[in-house]
């Protein structure tokens, strides 16, 4: 039996010098599928947030990424000793800035859009809205229904709401606010499930 075995153990044995021979590792499996993607979809590296406190407010917004609604971090400036009032318009203020911008680089490369359209601005309640109304230049039913998305769950994420998961928006117009609020259907479906809404008439 020792014998008969013999052969077939010289030829595993020789098996590896003649693969190591012809430059080939016997133990490693091919790799080269060509280069890796940049960045994952909608992925981003953590962020510095001493860097972002030292310019403001650390904030969040919504953007779009692979059809639904993302957070990301970003920063607004609001002055010491603002009140409460007037804090809560410039923090609307600079999340719709935000919202408005074009995406970073990194943003972009990651598949983040927005659908905010920049020169829109936003102020407080009228006297016989709810305290906690705010009032878009642009009537909230005249946005697209991404843009409307993205506008609800980031005020109601923020300083700028009650923190309820709801915000109370208006246009320009004399029509009355309605209460909007961002649920996980307008999170990951922006563009089919706007978000639900009802009318407040005061505060």
């Amino acid at each position: 039996m020792t014998v008969r075995r013999l052969p077939a153990l010289l030829g595993l044995a020789v098996l590896p010098l003649l693969l190591a021979g012809c430059g080939i590792r016997a133990t490693e499996v091919p790799t080269d599928f060509g280069p890796a993607p940049s960045r994952v979809r909608c992925s981003l590296s953590e962020p510095d947030v001493s860097t972002q406190a030292s310019r403001g407010l650390p904030v969040q917004v919504f953007l779009l990424c692979g059809s639904s609604l993302v957070a990301v971090d970003r920063t607004v400036r609001v002055p010491d000793g603002t009140a409460d009032s007037a804090r809560r318009v410039l923090v609307a203020q600079g999340l719709l800035d935000e919202l408005a911008a074009t995406p970073s680089t990194a943003e972009k490369e990651a598949g983040y859009t927005t659908d905010v359209r920049g020169g829109m601005t936003v102020s407080g309640p009228r006297p016989k809205d709810p305290v906690d109304a705010l009032r878009l230049s642009s009537p909230p039913g005249d946005l697209t229904s991404y843009a409307l998305a993205q506008l609800v769950c980031t005020f109601s994420d923020s300083a700028a709401a009650e923190g309820d998961g709801s915000v109370v928006l208006g246009g320009p117009d004399r029509t009355p606010p309605r209460r909007y609020a961002c649920t996980n259907d307008v999170r990951a479906r922006p563009g089919s499930a706007e978000p639900p809404s009802a009318e407040v008439t005061s505060g």
